[in-house]
């Protein structure tokens, strides 16, 4: 079924007007070989038409492409962002609100439902942060000039088609990130396919409205992922001075029992207990917070294949619950910012006379070439990062 794709479809055609002729061409030969392809998988020519009318690429999305904060930003600072006092607080009103949705969740597929708002939380903000990109733009443009992954992002845009075809979610509310992930907890859209459940009875699986659906659709998600019901993600430890980082990595498991032999403990100095195997991972080296993980992390870090998106949300459904953050201190003489310290920075930068926009907490460009500036001023390397020296200099 198709609906609704009206107001989607005005809101991408002036978008060709600004892209070259040239380049406009090159997409709309590309779109034709996409729409054979699609139709190989079942997905009508109308669909496709309807669904592709009037858009142009999103050429910025290769610059986005090349800039993600998993891989790009110290964990110190890439952790302060997304588990702050603000968020947690805000993450237990969420969980209040819907805890209805996150009990039965937890009940129906064994995962806890902390964690399951944890992802919540880092993947949107509590549906704050959705994203606003339509999602056919993105992986059409995607699918014909990634540098790399066009095969994956090919297959990204023909599941979307399905959606939409299928009448699954109204088109128009289509919208997610640069890469196509979508909704409360940021399915991609195979991912949808194959994992999104009905958590509100409606008969529709519809992440973008339904935070029942959403909820339910990520526990899902982690059950298949092999989260194990009981079993604690892990938890921060201490390590012995004589500790090789050879022993550290996720995938390196072996029983408690063998790193407590070690003289590994837990960060208060309790001895380590439990009949389960688990990895160490020192996301700083082991000079910063070490981590006992068990499979259940691996379970989290599935969703995003990068150790530091699964700490951010193991550590937020951790204070959600009421748990203390991180002891041990991270390797830099440079604190990290939460956000309300990184609005303060730019509403400083604003009052020194820098245009750096809104002061939302969000480290645009703007405010990364204005940081730059007062690291020159007080002899830092102008890398543009919103630190704890940046800070105390501007309040100065």
């Amino acid at each position: 079924m198709i609906r609704n794709l009206a107001p989607a479809i005005l809101a991408l055609a002036g978008l060709a007007a600004a892209t070259p002729v040239s380049a406009q061409a090159d997409f709309r030969s590309c779109l034709s070989g996409l729409r054979s392809q699609a139709a190989a998988k079942g997905i009508s020519g109308q669909a496709f038409d309807v669904a592709t009318r009037g858009i142009a690429p999103d050429m910025q999305i290769l610059e986005l492409m090349d800039n993600q904060p998993e891989f790009k930003t110290p964990i110190w600072d890439y952790l302060a962002a997304l588990v702050d006092d603000e968020r947690v607080q805000d993450g237990k009103a969420a969980m209040r609100q819907w805890g209805q949705a996150l009990a039965s969740a937890e009940a129906r597929f064994g995962v806890d439902r902390h964690v399951i708002a944890g992802v919540w939380g880092v993947e949107s903000n509590f549906g704050k942060d959705i994203g606003g990109r339509p999602l056919v733009q993105s992986l059409s443009t995607l699918a014909c000039y990634a540098p790399r992954r066009r095969e994956y992002f090919t297959g990204e845009l023909m599941a979307t088609l399905k959606i939409v075809q299928d009448g699954d979610i109204d088109p128009a509310n289509l919208r997610g990130s640069w890469a196509g992930a979508f909704g409360h907890t940021q399915f991609m859209p195979s991912t949808f396919q194959r994992l999104a459940v009905d958590g509100d009875g409606d008969g529709h699986r519809d992440i973008m409205t339904s935070v029942p659906d959403a909820v339910h659709s990520t526990a899902n998600f982690l059950k298949k992922a092999g989260w194990e019901n009981g079993l604690p993600w892990g938890y921060e430890v201490r390590l012995p001075a004589s500790f090789s980082a050879n022993l550290a990595g996720r995938k390196n498991k072996r029983p408690l029992a063998s790193w407590a032999a070690m003289g590994v403990t837990r960060i208060d100095g309790r001895p380590l207990s439990g009949d389960y195997a688990a990895g160490i991972i020192v996301p700083a080296g082991v000079d910063g917070p070490a981590f006992i993980v068990t499979k259940n992390f691996d379970a989290v870090y599935s969703y995003n294949a990068a150790e530091s998106y699964g700490l951010a949300i193991a550590l937020l459904g951790d204070r959600m619950k009421g748990l203390p953050g991180i002891r041990t201190a991270w390797p830099t003489d440079d604190p990290p910012l939460s956000r309300a310290q990184r609005r303060e920075l730019q509403h400083l930068l604003t009052s020194r006379g820098y245009d750096v926009g809104e002061p939302d907490g969000k480290i645009g460009q703007k405010t990364r070439e204005a940081i730059k500036d007062v690291e020159r001023r007080i002899g830092l390397e102008p890398r543009g990062r919103p630190g704890g020296k940046v800070l105390e200099a501007l309040r100065g």
